[in-house]
């Protein structure tokens, strides 16, 4: 007979108010570059600048801190964007050839952007004989003209015209190519179509000339005014874009066969036959399209003709250029992906005579890039944010938190020293429109990203602009091929065309081995790790000046010389010896190479003890860097890991196995399933009966889920997941000291107790004396299940400060009276173990309750919105279902829980990385990093403000307002709780700009998930492990 076991009745009404002030979901912002970028838009009034995707998405950029996101109903490709000067005002054109005015409503103070309405050209249009079949109705341009009115081109060569403030159509005013061709000669005509409309324009000086560009290369000048046809340019060659010169009285195209011709308006009113000057820049052999060109006047006399494309087709066909012309000057930009769009920043007062351009903006497909037109030679302009985070593809990051400032400032002038400019440079970032609200933050986070190119990049993520700070390179320390394939290339490059490098993405990499896969910083030493995929293990240091110096290197055997293993994998990277020049920044003070050079799974740094921990699928080892010497080397493999053996490209062949093992335990749990069908339905009875005896208001224990244990030989069982240093009991209940755990794969523990010399009184390094290590604690899990975290608690249920937090008095000093617990949490379940006998005293089974596996935990302080003061501690979990769950410490009592991320993200679930202050960072795309907060306090979100103005006739209808989607790269399943800002801020926000972070002394949690780092593992087959592939199946 089943049992049933009730709880007390009801909730404490004060905890759940408690919890409301302490917890709440936000995703708040998204940092980086867009994911595929479609159309670009710049508003010279207000100076914003808005990029629209292929997923539908819309981001308006202005100062550093003003975004604005939105996400278009259907998920279409945004093919055109239009800025209604000054107005705050958006429309943009979807490739479904659908039209929507987006706006920047402000209320309260506080902006946001809202799809206001939508239009949707008619199928069968019957009126102005613009009858013409549904095909022929696709909109191929855009132009705003003078009012709020717009000219849509399209691909039957007729132009509509749209009020805007309705986006209704105007009848009566349609444009035919039936009534253009009036006015062009007979010979001309000849039975062929003029084609789409290529380009619109539109006069400056006149707004109600408009210049028309067929695709058959037929140029007209429209006025409105008069409606009737001013000037025709009769042009054979194919078109593909138009602009208009400033004062009007020439025009430039460019065409399909990669040439430009300039056309003077000043002929009078027969048609122009020939045009003035006809170039092909890049002839005389066969040139690719020239896609857009711009034409801008200067005071000085040297005008600049800007364009894309134009190659030669069989030589430099794959190039992604825009060239740059100004007189005799020529200057190829040669970018690493594919141009998307470009515009200039400069004058657009009508009462101006010349341009006078200041910046060339390019928006590429994985990058923005721009150039300042006032400076000799052109040089980029450093961007405060839009950096592209997938420069080089992510590996893994991690997140550090309340960055002391003397630390933040040598990382800031390390990373200027970087990328200098030119002294003659005055221009500055030119997108400045808004103005941000949000207050100061109260203290600088780094977000830092290894590579796989074997860089680690700094991030300011203190604020809502993620702005790079510096940039490490390990590669100079390796002897690779990339030197001898630059100089070769260097060698083999022409004059001609005048190729020059920019932009900073570049996606290969010179040797997969300089992969990073862990990085751990102590912010108060300015010393730092970074372990690769080679087995490579990197201890540096940042100094302020050049250095030349050599880098001490040792070896660690962790199979300890264990007979039947035989590596199989990559070789282990060759390092340059003798003296070797460094840069100013993070410097290589010594190198640890695991053998064999499997990739480093864990790592961790105690600078206070001058000790490394490093571990890889075969074990894991421990580092004294101060005496360069090992101090531990254990080998975790089981006899049947095989599979560790064989690195990461051989693993297809045994995630096919595990797969084939998986369908045959879920073959045989069918089989055994049907032959327990009595007893089923005997259980549905029960549950039945017992449904109707059960009093709703009584809350039932969950039923937990049987779950099988591992067998011990299941590959890759020795991987070790987890490394932890902490001065706690171990030996006995009196005596603490350094100790060091180490989390493998197979559920096991090992807990080592170290002698390590204490430093003397007011010193910072501690005596030479070599450190011991003495294995106390084994620990195996009952249900083998993967180890992910480990942390001590103190007396007081509290993590463990960080090394030189408590000695600097930087955190509350630890309670070393009561007895400690050690926090251990696997895939399936918490559990709290009293120390040192290592006894249980807490559990929580996660995967037995929620059928969920844990994939990254890590502790977090959580502040009341409604005092300061009080803060509590938890445990932040994220799922294999990307679900995030918040547990209270040391009871591991549930919280809440919220949905975060598609279960079927399997990249995001492992890229994701927590931070101290209930926060989290994790990929959306391979650019895009989406930041969320779990904490009701802790928010950090766009607070931002736009000096609009109206027209004195507009008129702001507006449709329901559209909801506000929380992630704009279109994962529209994800439903979340409001977020505290739409459009006013709520009592928590409000509350919170008065009040400061809690200080630091209050609670040192620390994330402990490898030293906070998070494994993104987005681009190797090996990475992907058996449980990932089983939990998108299941």
């Amino acid at each position: 007979m089943m049992k049933f076991r009730f709880r007390r009745q009801g909730a404490d009404p004060q905890r759940e108010k408690l919890k409301q002030e302490l917890f709440a979901f936000h995703k708040t912002v998204e940092h980086g570059f867009p994911n595929q970028p479609s159309a670009l838009a710049f508003d010279p009034e207000l100076r914003i600048m808005a990029i629209g995707t292929r997923s539908g998405a819309v981001k308006i950029y202005g100062a550093p801190g003003v975004e604005f996101t939105g996400l278009h109903r259907d998920a279409a490709t945004v093919t055109q964007m239009h800025f209604l000067p000054g107005q705050g005002r958006l429309l943009t054109l979807l490739d479904d050839s659908s039209l929507h005015l987006w706006e920047i409503i402000h209320h309260n103070g506080c902006a946001h952007l809202e799809e206001g309405l939508s239009f949707h050209p008619p199928s069968r249009p019957s009126f102005d004989n613009a009858s013409f079949p549904a095909s022929l109705t696709r909109v191929t341009v855009v132009l705003l003209v003078a009012g709020n009115t717009a000219a849509l081109g399209t691909e039957s060569g007729s132009i509509f015209f749209l009020d805007v403030a309705t986006l209704a159509l105007l009848e009566g005013q349609t444009l035919s190519p039936d009534v253009v061709l009036r006015s062009v000669p007979d010979d001309y005509r000849c039975g062929k179509a003029l084609g789409p409309v290529e380009s619109l324009q539109g006069h400056l000086q006149d707004p109600s000339k408009i210049l028309i560009g067929y695709s058959r290369g037929l140029l007209v000048i429209w006025s409105q005014a008069t409606q009737s046809v001013d000037n025709v340019f009769l042009g054979n060659q194919q078109l593909e874009s138009l602009c208009w010169g400033r004062g009007g009285s020439s025009i430039i195209s460019s065409h399909s066969d990669g040439s430009y011709a300039i056309w003077s308006t000043d002929t009078g009113s027969p048609p122009t036959l020939q045009p003035t000057v006809v170039t092909t820049p890049y002839g005389p052999f066969p040139c690719k399209a020239i896609n857009k060109i711009l034409w801008r006047s200067c005071e000085s006399g040297d005008h600049f003709i800007i364009f894309s494309g134009g190659m030669p087709r069989a030589s430099y066909g794959d190039r992604h250029c825009v060239s740059v012309l100004r007189a005799e000057t020529l200057v190829t930009l040669d970018f690493t992906s594919r141009v998307i769009d470009f515009f200039t920043v400069h004058s657009t007062q009508p009462a101006d005579e010349f341009d006078n351009p200041q910046a060339l903006a390019v928006l590429l497909e994985e990058e923005l890039v721009v150039l300042d037109l006032q400076t000799p030679g052109w040089p980029a302009v450093p961007a405060p944010y839009l950096a592209p985070l997938h420069s080089s593809a992510i590996t893994c990051s991690a997140h550090v938190a309340n960055v002391p400032s003397k630390l933040w400032a040598r990382i800031v002038s390390a990373g200027e020293r970087q990328s200098p400019q030119p002294a003659s440079s005055a221009l500055s970032w030119p997108i400045t429109g808004g103005r941000n609200l949000a207050q100061e933050p109260s203290q600088r986070g780094l977000l830092l990203t290894g590579h796989e190119d074997g860089t680690v990049r700094f991030w300011d993520a203190s604020g809502v602009a993620l702005r790079p700070l510096y940039k490490l390179s390990t590669a100079g320390l390796f002897q690779t091929d990339c030197e001898h394939a630059d100089s070769l290339a260097q060698a083999v490059e022409d004059d001609w065309p005048p190729f020059r490098k920019v932009g900073c993405f570049d996606p290969y990499s010179d040797d997969p081995r300089l992969g990073i896969q862990k990085v751990a910083l102590c912010k108060y030493t300015a010393q730092m790790v970074v372990a690769g995929t080679a087995g490579q293990v990197l201890v540096l240091e940042l100094s302020e000046f050049p250095a030349e110096h050599a880098v001490s290197v040792a070896n660690v055997d962790l199979l300890q010389d264990r007979e039947g293993f035989t590596w199989k994998g990559h070789e282990r990277l060759n390092p340059h010896t003798g003296l070797l020049p460094w840069p100013a920044g993070f410097q290589p003070r010594m190198l640890i190479q695991c053998l064999p050079p499997a990739a480093v799974t864990a790592v961790t740094l105690h600078a206070e003890w001058s000790l490394v921990a490093f571990g890889t699928s075969h074990g894991f080892g421990l580092f004294d860097y101060q005496r360069k010497s090992p101090v531990l080397a254990r080998c975790t493999l089981h006899p049947n890991d095989s599979l560790a053996m064989e690195g990461p490209l051989s693993r297809v062949k045994s995630l096919k196995k595990s797969l084939r093992q998986s369908f045959r335990r879920i073959r045989k749990s069918r089989v055994s399933g049907k032959k327990r069908a009595p007893a089923a339905s005997s259980k549905e009875a029960n549950a039945q009966l017992a449904e109707q005896t059960c009093p709703h208001d009584l809350e039932m224990t969950p039923v937990q889920r049987r779950i099988e244990p591992r067998s011990a030989d299941d590959s890759l069982s020795g991987v070790v997941r987890c490394l932890y240093f902490a001065d706690t009991f171990l030996r006995d209940a009196t005596h603490h000291g350094p100790t060091m755990w180490a989390g493998t794969n197979s559920g096991s523990v090992f807990a080592y107790a170290l002698e390590v010399p204490a430093a003397t009184a007011g010193g910072e390094k501690r005596p030479e004396q070599a450190v011991e290590a003495v294995l106390g604690k084994e620990v195996q899990l009952m249900h083998r299940a993967p180890v992910v975290a480990i942390a001590v608690l103190d007396g007081r249920g509290r993590p463990l400060p960080e090394p030189y937090e408590a000695s600097r008095d930087l955190a509350q000093a630890p309670d070393m009276q009561g007895g400690h617990a050690v926090l251990i949490a696997s895939e399936e379940q918490f559990k709290v173990f009293t120390l040192p006998k290592v006894s249980a005293k807490t559990k929580f089974k996660l995967t037995a309750h929620e059928g969920c596996r844990v994939r990254k935990v890590a502790l977090a302080t959580f502040a009341s919105v409604m005092s300061e003061d009080y803060t509590e501690t938890c445990l932040a979990c994220l799922t294999n279902l990307g679900d995030v769950h918040v547990f209270s410490v040391p009871g591991l009592r549930p919280q809440v829980h919220y949905s975060c991320i598609r279960k079927e993200d399997i990249s995001g679930i492992a890229s994701c990385v927590f931070t101290r202050h209930g926060q989290g960072f994790y990929l959306i795309s391979p650019s895009e990093f989406e930041r969320f907060s779990l904490s009701a306090r802790n928010i950090t979100e766009p607070l931002c403000s736009l000096d609009i103005s109206w027209p004195q006739n507009a008129t702001q209808p507006r449709l329901q307002e559209s909801p506000k989607l929380s992630q704009a790269n279109g994962t529209r399943d994800i439903i979340l709780a409001p977020e505290s800002c739409q459009g006013s801020p709520s009592s928590a926000h409000s509350k919170r700009a008065d009040t400061t972070e809690p200080p630091e002394a209050t609670l040192s949690p620390v994330s402990i998930d490898s030293a906070a780092s998070g494994d993104t593992m987005l681009d190797t087959t090996g990475d992907v492990t058996v449980e990932y592939v089983k939990d998108f199946l299941g």
